[in-house]
């Protein structure tokens, strides 16, 4: 099981992780992850087979209800990290209040930067390519699955 961390304590492990194996691969990946479906599932077992140690950027409370919707998220931010952590291929969860990740893909520094082709806006470009990452697009093979439709379609059956 993975684990929650602060962005400073992530810079910490970082630090000893690459120290200790040199040769180790970060993988990121980040979004919202608001109500945790079979798509999300997807694309996290994806990413982390691009190397050998995952983390979920997650986007807080406060930055989703900026840049989705104030009636977002569905579930709090420690009830979502706590969701992904619990999944076997989720090494550590950060989570961040910007609506943006660059900053806190500053600090990681990852090899790989993970995100579906349909959600890149490829503001997260630079800032991973700097530090000597790469960013990878994967297929949304999932189609349908979004907790956006997921919303609706309960609104509907209400």
């Amino acid at each position: 099981m993975g684990s929650i961390q602060t962005k400073e304590s992530m810079k910490s492990i970082l630090k000893i992780l690459r120290k200790e194996a040199p040769i180790i691969k970060v993988v990121t990946t980040n979004g919202a992850f608001d109500i945790l479906h079979s798509g999300h599932v997807f694309s996290l077992k994806k990413a982390k087979s691009y190397g050998d140690i995952l983390i979920v950027c997650l986007n807080s409370d406060s930055s989703i209800k900026k840049y989705k919707s104030l009636n977002r998220p569905i579930i709090p931010q420690k009830d979502r990290a706590e969701l992904l952590v619990a999944l076997e291929i989720v090494d550590y969860v950060v989570i961040f209040n910007e609506t943006d990740p660059r900053e806190i893909l500053k600090i990681i520094k990852p090899n790989f930067h993970v995100k579906s082709k349909s959600g890149f806006k490829g503001i997260e470009k630079d800032v991973v390519e700097k530090n000597g990452g790469k960013i990878v697009l994967i297929d949304d093979t999932k189609e349908g699955y979004s907790t956006t439709k997921i919303i609706e379609k309960i609104k509907l059956t209400n």
